[in-house]
């Protein structure tokens, strides 16, 4: 296969749809070697009356009971407030939780991502998400982490710093989610080549990753990757890609429904350019049609790609 070939063949290939493909445990393996999720050890008495408070404060705040509230920490314990605001002693927790419950009429908490990690026999640690939901109003977390301490009473809270969570980091989701599609893996092979996709989101889904393999018989004979994100400076779908020999190229993609078209520019290997206009079409979540125009390698122009249909590999 020429380099031309194979560029041509990646121009084809890296920007056409890959549609979703749910991964599959291997069929080949005996059941016994699927994974299986690890055995926790059972809780010792400590940790099972430390739930036992959590649940009962769970409680208490969903029935508005302040000095039920109060009664979980010790004489002398403190609230440390996303604020920062610090409470210290029952006396003050109550009066601050029946002032909350006043202006917040049947507000309701969880606890999510609990964890509870025994330091000594007499002290433990909490961590975990804090949700409150007052009607009519957003629910609200807050990250926090209590200590534990065992006392004549039972356990009992000495200390609770709660603090706003961390903000979400940026996304360009709701700019790319109409590619979601193409998340998967595609298979595409005659008797002596076969071409693999993969498309994944990257961390926060902020880009789509694809990488390609063209396997002439056994032997992988040309490779690439492409990326496609979100330029929020001009206000489009752009991609970038990445050739094993070298060549590379950008796009531009336009979403008309179920059409996409894509306007390509690529600087081949030995240093020609090449431009394009890609286009696709989605028929259903299985079948897509592809076809090229416009193609040019520096101002030679090409002949177009004629409408191909292209079907996921797993359809029966």
């Amino acid at each position: 296969m020429t380099t031309t070939a194979r560029t041509l063949i990646a121009l084809l290939l890296l920007s056409a749809p890959v549609f979703a493909e749910d991964a599959k445990p291997d069929a080949t393996k005996p059941a016994a070697e699927e994974a299986k999720p690890a055995e926790q050890a059972p809780a010792s008495e400590d940790e099972t009356a430390i739930m036992a408070a959590i649940e009962s404060y769970v409680i208490a705040f969903n029935k508005g009971d302040a000095e039920a509230l109060a009664a979980h920490w010790t004489p002398n314990g403190e609230f440390a407030t996303p604020s920062g605001d610090v409470l210290t002693g029952r006396k003050a927790l109550q009066e601050s939780f029946a002032a909350y419950f006043t202006e917040n009429k049947e507000a309701k908490i969880e606890l999510l991502e609990t964890k509870i990690s025994l330091i000594s026999p007499s002290v433990a640690t909490e961590l975990g998400v804090a949700r409150v939901i007052v009607p009519d109003q957003e629910p609200t977390d807050t990250s926090y982490e209590a200590v534990h301490v065992k006392t004549s009473e039972g356990w009992k809270m000495d200390r609770v710093a709660e603090a706003a969570p961390e903000p979400e980091p940026p996304t360009h989701y709701s700019q790319l989610q109409s590619l979601e599609w193409m998340i998967g893996k595609w298979v595409d092979a005659d008797e002596n080549s076969s071409i693999e996709t993969n498309a994944q989101w990257t961390k926060n889904r902020n880009f789509i990753t694809r990488s390609f393999k063209v396997y002439i018989e056994d032997r992988v004979d040309f490779e690439g990757t492409q990326i496609i994100g979100w330029d929020p400076y001009a206000q489009t779908i752009r991609s970038w890609m990445f050739d094993s020999d070298g060549g590379f190229g950008v796009g531009r993609w336009t979403d008309q429904g179920n059409r996409w078209t894509v306007q390509t520019i690529n600087v081949l290997p030995d240093g020609r350019r090449a431009t394009a206009t890609n286009i696709y079409q989605t028929i259903d979540e299985n079948t897509m049609q592809f076809q090229s125009i416009g193609r040019q390698v520096d101002g030679e122009l090409l002949p177009s790609i004629e409408p191909v249909t292209v079907i996921r590999a797993d359809v029966e």
